[in-house]
């Protein structure tokens, strides 16, 4: 399928499926959807939770361009958060492509190396990007998770129901259910209602959030003790 490289609402660059008409990213702002779902939703909300010497483990779903990672690890980086992190993605970007966005650029010049260290290290093995943040990226399809009580957080960025709906699905998110820790979130941009009742199915608690620019909600999902 072909890929093109477009510019979002605010400047920062994303890769589409033309033949999906999908993107990796909002086209109403690449980097305001990855902070306002993954970074204020997500992270920031679990970790005022809980003490700032506490590691805590990510799942994204859809490592893709590395945006969400880039920007998670500045921000624990500011935070002085200990992060073990792991992406999943079935289809690695290529190297031609990462080249073109413009992350670093925008977000913050002097992790360029650091940014180019999270694509260039190998699959398949944790890697140290800083002191403070551990990578392990995997290439498997999400149905192959197996993690069991291992995360505290998952960043749930698979392409749209649209055009995957069986990323979509009460067996997905059973897996997802299951490899969050007891008390873990799910943040994802979607807010249909049949993604938020497969959440509501498999145990999960569900609210509706105020969504990033172009999305009037998104969804944050719970693993409560029993």
């Amino acid at each position: 399928m072909k890929r093109n490289i477009i510019t979002t609402s605010d400047g920062s660059k994303t890769i589409q499926i033309e033949e999906w008409n999908e993107q990796y990213h909002s086209i109403h702002g690449a980097i305001q959807e990855a902070n306002h779902v993954f970074l204020k939703h997500g992270l920031l909300f679990y970790s005022m939770q809980v003490s700032s010497t506490q590691p805590i483990s990510i799942l994204e779903i859809g490592f893709g361009t590395g945006l969400n990672a880039f920007l998670t690890l500045i921000k624990a980086e500011k935070d002085n958060l200990n992060l073990n992190y792991t992406g999943i993605e079935a289809y690695p970007v290529q190297p031609e492509e990462i080249n073109q966005l413009n992350y670093v650029e925008l977000i913050s010049q002097t992790h360029q190396a650091v940014f180019e260290k999270m694509h260039e290290t190998p699959w398949e093995e944790s890697c140290a990007i800083t002191p403070k943040f551990q990578l392990k990226k995997q290439q498997k399809f999400f149905k192959d998770i197996d993690s069991k009580d291992n995360f505290d957080i998952i960043y749930f960025d698979a392409f749209g129901a649209r055009v995957q709906p069986d990323l979509w699905t009460e067996d997905i998110f059973k897996i997802m259910f299951e490899a969050l820790k007891t008390n873990g979130i799910l943040v994802t941009y979607s807010a249909k209602g049949s993604v938020r009742r497969a959440m509501q199915a498999v145990g999960f608690v569900v609210e509706r959030l105020p969504g990033p620019p172009g999305k009037r909600e998104m969804l944050r999902a719970q693993k409560m003790s029993s």
